[in-house]
């Protein structure tokens, strides 16, 4: 069975824009997926990659003209400058990770439910309240929002560097069975290649 090691970041509009296609894939091919939000001003420190605001103004234009390409060529609700971002991805990030630990829910729900209140709802993502109702929706404890916190944040500073030393440089990023790389969600048709052994 193969094994998808799913590197993300829960503030990333390219994220949200994967929508349940990565769920659908594995499930498809028989593959299973791990959950693995992470610190990504850390990976791209590591990896040359720079923060949204200190890349150059063509650079943040040609963005904004994808976002909105993606927003219609997918057919999602997505907010080109939401409310709330930036905002600090931790808390929803620990909820993922103690939710998966958990179990019992739909991480991958969980997770599309947190990266569209940002994008699509306008909503903090960092604020208790907001990972709470998204726990619930996803058929988890809500109390894993505060519970979870200690392992979460262990295990976020960990998938850091679990990501640095498998080369991923940016979000999301897919890894399968340790080797194999694809990044955003513009190569998930390339990942269902692969898994259905298309690609070399």
């Amino acid at each position: 069975m193969p094994h998808i090691d799913y590197y993300f970041v829960t503030l990333s509009p390219w994220t949200y824009l994967a929508g349940s296609r990565l769920e659908e894939i594995a499930e498809k091919h028989g593959a299973s997926v791990t959950y693995k939000p992470c610190d990504l001003g850390r990976v791209f420190k590591a990896t040359g990659g720079l923060p949204l605001g200190e890349r150059a103004q063509a650079r943040r234009d040609y963005r904004m003209q994808e976002l909105r390409h993606w927003r219609a060529a997918l057919g999602m609700d997505l907010t080109l400058e939401p409310a709330h971002f930036p905002t600090n991805p931790a808390p929803s990030s620990y909820a993922i990770i103690a939710a998966q630990a958990a179990g019992g829910g739909d991480v991958g729900k969980l997770t599309q439910n947190l990266l569209r209140a940002c994008w699509a709802e306008e909503k903090d993502i960092a604020d208790n309240g907001v990972i709470r109702d998204c726990l619930t929706r996803a058929g988890f404890d809500p109390e894993l929002a505060d519970s979870g916190l200690l392992q979460g944040a262990t295990t976020y500073e960990a998938n850091a560097d679990e990501a640095i030393k498998a080369g991923v440089f940016g979000a999301p990023f897919y890894l399968v069975d340790g080797v194999e790389k694809f990044w955003g969600q513009d190569r998930l048709d390339m990942l269902e290649l692969f898994l259905a052994g298309r690609l070399g």
